[in-house]
């Protein structure tokens, strides 16, 4: 099955690195779950603060750090995408205001960027009774893609999977999850890939020829915006103050789409992997403890992560700390799709390719580097540079 141009001409008209003309500037994210909550965030937010309506708290990229390093800017986004929802942006806005997810009036201030962005969604897939292959799936996704390239103008565009948790693949099974079409579409397209969920995207194996010779940058997997954002921190404080961890607790309530997503075991395993890899990869061991996860429908897009941490400390003393998160998904993680989409899109426009190890700091299950948050934060910092230097 090929996931890229496999022919010469295919592959002169959808390259790893796009030239900038003075016609194509603008900059596409072409959001796979267009229509959930964190895709919806991202856009009424994108739109606000270009605006001038609300200010860019949580974008790391808007920081001084990152003044120099010639990122596109917010207001040369174009939004797209897919989705197998029908609701459109704007009512789904709307919804998400009386969740209080959205500041009131929002939805309304920002109408039309919603609208102008529901117009650029197409159908996802499959949805059941669906009798296409998967090169016949890639095939026409990739077509979506290069059409919104094409149709609006644009440099460039990124692809980031915001969808909805998909349990991982079984051994033996022929066919590719939903996730991994989207994905090599994407490469399909020539448009680098982010997959901000614990998916399977990239890394199905039936993938890895066609990721390693694509020629364009990626980054994944699994978004770190609460729990897991908390134990990077946490675990190297155990451990360069040489205490020793004996367990780690944790339980997770939610609602929304995700709680429901998630209530299915198969699909929470995959989330809590990415959760447990920042413990090993810190402390060189998995202590004791799971992850719990409970699906509370009436949270809607609201979440409390509580986690019980055991250590020892000096002459064998035993403690306990305990921390408790609450807070809104959709918002903490809109501000980081639009960081690493327009940290990406530079990373193409320079001929960066490949896994972008240095983008760890966005994620629970990184392609590589540290897992502390601090020295995730330098990383990023001297990525920043280089992308500026490139300039």
């Amino acid at each position: 099955m090929p996931a890229v141009p496999s022919t010469p001409e295919q592959a002169r008209t959808t390259p790893g690195r796009q030239p900038v003309s003075a016609v194509r500037t603008g900059v596409g994210v072409w959001f796979v779950g267009a229509r959930g909550s964190v895709a919806t965030t991202a856009v009424a937010g994108s739109a606000a603060v270009v605006a001038g309506l609300h200010p860019a708290t949580g974008m790391v990229t808007e920081t001084p750090p990152f003044a120099s390093a010639g990122l596109p800017a917010l207001a040369s986004l174009v939004f797209g995408g897919h989705d197998t929802a029908s609701c459109p942006l704007p009512k789904r806005a709307e919804a998400l205001a009386e969740g209080g997810v959205l500041p009131h009036g929002l939805p309304s201030a920002v109408r039309a960027e919603l609208a102008a962005a529901d117009k650029e969604i197409r159908p996802g897939g499959p949805l059941p009774g669906d009798t296409r292959t998967d090169e016949e799936l890639i095939t026409s996704f990739a077509a979506d893609i290069t059409d919104f390239v094409a149709g609006r103008g644009l440099a460039r565009a990124v692809v980031i999977n915001v969808s909805s948790t998909e349990p991982a693949p079984r051994p033996g099974d022929p066919r590719l999850p939903a996730s991994s079409l989207y994905a090599a579409a994407a490469l399909r397209a020539g448009c680098p890939y982010i997959n901000f969920t614990p998916s399977t995207g990239l890394r199905a194996a039936a993938l890895q020829n066609t990721v390693a010779a694509c020629g364009l940058p990626h980054a994944g997997r699994d978004g770190k915006t609460g729990q897991t954002l908390l134990r990077s921190v946490l675990a190297p404080m155990f451990v360069q103050r040489a205490l020793a961890v004996r367990a780690w607790s944790g339980s997770n309530l939610l609602g929304g789409g995700d709680g429901a997503a998630l209530a299915d075991p198969a699909a929470a395993a995959a989330k809590n992997a990415g959760k447990e890899r920042v413990l090993a990869d810190t402390l060189g061991t998995t202590p004791e403890g799971q992850v719990h996860i409970d699906d509370v429908p009436s949270l809607g897009d609201w979440k409390t992560a509580w986690d019980h941490i055991a250590f020892d400390g000096f002459l064998g003393s035993r403690m306990i700390l305990q921390t408790i998160w609450q807070g809104c998904d959709s918002a903490l993680a809109a501000p980081l799709v639009l960081d690493l989409a327009r940290l990406v899109a530079r990373a193409h426009e320079v001929g960066m390719a490949g896994p972008l190890t240095r983008l760890g700091f966005y994620f629970k299950d990184p392609d590589g580097g540290p897992a502390a948050l601090s020295d995730q934060y330098g990383e990023l910092l001297a990525f920043a540079a280089d992308l500026g230097e490139s300039r």
